[in-house]
């Protein structure tokens, strides 16, 4: 199989209605399949998903078990050569399939590759190619980690504006929002981390995909549509724990001594390399 779809869906039902028809149109002529893991959402997600969408294979928890844990979920499971992992609030175009597919291809160094971002009034959204978060690069400056990253773009820039929206470039960062993955990349560095409950997960493995020796591709020649569903409150404690939590996980994992501490958290995976 070419390719296994997982979208993390969390009381997203009517976005993800719109989301699973444009990929049932992106997928022609690809052999594919499309795992649905639904964090417990309560707005009756999953029963629409079976009744309109039969072939998904849907995966139901019994409480939110976050975007890390769920998203292992449907790799343990996934048969593709590659993994797709998109936000259920995306609307794919036509194209964007075939011809990413076609770019991983042609590019075996490549690890993962996000594409260009719009809203859904066509703006390019800049988190389509980015370095790492500002709030993040602060935390790393003001506690000296940046002193580990002396050759990286991770702490210059958010967002990667130092290329043009329409250029191929490498990247530090991929957004969980469209992360197409080479399968066996897995193999060597894990799943997702499941100590990053919400945020964080997508700079933890874009990070260890670079230190495994991939690359990281930033893709301009098709894009999705993100609507960008609910987030948290970010003046909510909930917001707080887990997006300042995250940075402490982060640098906890890659800067203190005990590497056994650092590993603890990642799921490894336990299907054969392709």
């Amino acid at each position: 199989m070419k390719l296994s779809i997982i979208i993390v869906n969390y009381n997203s039902r009517d976005r993800i209605k719109r989301a699973l028809a444009t990929l049932q149109i992106a997928t022609k002529e690809i052999l594919h399949e499309v795992i649905v893991v639904d964090n417990a959402s309560v707005d009756f997600s999953a029963p629409i998903i079976k009744s309109r969408f039969p072939d998904v294979n849907l995966i139901e928890n019994q409480r939110n078990e976050g975007f890390s844990k769920a998203a292992n979920q449907g790799i343990d499971v996934a048969q593709g050569e590659y993994i797709l992992l998109i936000n259920p609030d995306t609307l794919t175009s036509e194209d964007t399939l075939h011809k990413t597919l076609a770019f991983m291809d042609s590019h075996p160094q490549a690890g993962g590759m996000g594409v260009r971002m719009t809203n859904a009034d066509g703006q390019f959204l800049p988190e389509s190619k980015r370095g790492l978060p500002a709030h993040w690069a602060c935390f790393f400056k003001l506690t000296g980690f940046y002193k580990h990253f002396p050759k990286s773009r991770l702490l210059n820039r958010y967002h990667a504006d130092w290329t043009e929206d329409f250029e191929v470039c490498e990247v530090d960062l991929l957004s969980a929002a469209f992360m197409l993955l080479r399968k066996s990349a897995f193999q060597t560095i894990g799943l997702f981390d499941e100590r990053f409950f919400i945020y964080g997960q997508d700079i933890d493995l874009s990070y260890r995909l670079r230190l495994a020796g991939y690359k990281n591709y930033y893709f301009p020649a098709t894009y999705v549509v993100h609507l960008k569903g609910l987030s948290l409150d970010k003046f909510s404690w909930k917001y707080i724990s887990n997006f300042y939590g995250a940075m402490f996980i982060f640098a906890a994992k890659y800067f203190v001594k005990s590497s056994k501490q650092g590993l603890s958290g990642v799921h490894q995976l336990d299907t054969p390399a392709i």
